[in-house]
């Protein structure tokens, strides 16, 4: 379990003033690091530090939209100033504009691309610059989604973003493995303001908030689905020496479930001399590789 202690260590989590940056904020500072805590809301970022001091831990606020080179190297300057150095990248911060296409606004899509996209690259490179002078090695650890994995109804923007982080996940691990930086995204399933809109999941949520209800195990295990607590123990694992060897990855977790996702590669493939016309794709499609198509989107919950 030393592996696991983060004493020494130094993390800026972006959003995590409430919801599941909070509950990653809290895990790392548990776990013995010192933490930044940023929040678009002040009064949200001043509030979980105090959560994390009150519990005897170490931790700084910085209040500041993410998306921006400027918003991103005040984060890493921060945890500098504050507590020496930066071992830990922790992106979290998001927003939503759910609409179907042909009802999104080019607003509506840059707004969600500027913050989940554009903010984890920004954040990511701001770190791995301090990370890479301290030549001490640091983790990314980033905010995938299953919506990334496989696209979901209405969120054109935010499945496009999701997706574009987990690519960029696959393309730090080979960038970073010298410096000894791993990069991994969390794909989490848990009871958050997005999730208390499903209405299979509401009631559970609204039992929990009120009445401290557990959830049951059709949840917690058929759907893999639980708290921003249950979410935040592979952050603290992903930031510690315990995961030194892994890099690259996309993982789930949420209730008491924890998963591995695929990488996309070819699942089927068809030779023919010469190179394919339309006419003789058309023809083998359906006895080939088109035999087995691949299936899309979020599967609804089996409750």
């Amino acid at each position: 379990m030393d592996r696991i202690a983060l004493s020494g260590r130094v993390a800026v989590v972006t959003g995590s003033g409430r919801g599941l940056g909070l509950a990653y904020a809290r895990a790392l500072a548990a776990a013995g690091a010192s933490v930044v805590v940023n929040d678009v809301d002040p009064q949200a970022a001043a509030d979980a530090v105090k959560v994390i001091t009150d519990a005897g831990g170490r931790a700084a606020a910085l209040s500041v939209p993410v998306g921006t080179a400027e918003a991103a190297e005040a984060l890493v300057a921060c945890a500098v100033e504050n507590f020496g150095r930066l071992d830990a990248m922790v992106t979290n911060a998001g927003v939503l504009r759910d609409k179907v296409l042909w009802k999104m606004t080019d607003e509506d899509f840059d707004t969600v691309v500027q913050v989940h996209l554009r903010g984890t690259f920004t954040c990511v490179r701001a770190a791995v610059e301090r990370m890479r002078e301290q030549g001490e090695g640091g983790r990314i650890i980033v905010a995938g989604s299953p919506a990334g994995q496989r696209g979901n109804f209405g969120q054109t923007n935010y499945a496009a973003a999701k997706a574009g982080i987990a690519a960029m996940v696959r393309t730090w691990a080979m960038e970073l493995a010298r410096a000894g930086i791993t990069a991994n995204a969390v794909i989490p399933v848990a009871a958050t303001a997005m999730t208390k809109t499903i209405p299979v999941f509401a009631p559970h949520i609204e039992a929990l908030e009120q009445h401290g209800t557990p959830f049951p195990d059709t949840l917690r295990k058929g759907e893999g689905f639980g708290t921003p607590e249950d979410v935040a123990g592979l952050v603290a694992f992903l930031a510690s020496e315990a995961s030194a060897g892994i890099t690259g990855q996309c993982i789930g977790v949420g209730g008491d479930k924890l998963a591995l996702w695929s990488h996309p590669e070819e699942v089927a493939v068809a030779y023919t001399d010469g190179g394919w016309s339309a006419e003789a794709i058309a023809a083998t499609w359906p006895v080939s590789v088109g035999r087995n198509p691949q299936t899309y989107g979020i599967p609804a919950p089996q409750l």
